[in-house]
């Protein structure tokens, strides 16, 4: 996994929708799933989307904590 874009989750927001502003590592799962039973957007945005929804599928959400900034 390209750690790039684990930094990405916790600097970039949510661009549209019901929780646009919110940074990507901080929407929850039940939003997440959604779009996994849904479909990902295209792009960046949806690979990004995914492995968000892997890390909280799996309870790993906590591993993004040291790249939040202060």
């Amino acid at each position: 996994m390209n750690p790039e874009l684990l930094e990405l989750l916790v600097t970039r927001s949510m661009p549209y929708g019901k929780f646009k502003g919110r940074l990507l590592a901080d929407l929850p799962g039940h939003y997440l799933a959604w779009f996994a039973r849904e479909g990902f957007p295209a792009g960046q945005l949806g690979q990004l989307l995914a492995i968000m929804h892997e890390l909280d599928h799996n309870n790993l959400r906590a591993l993004l904590d040291p790249l939040r900034r202060g």
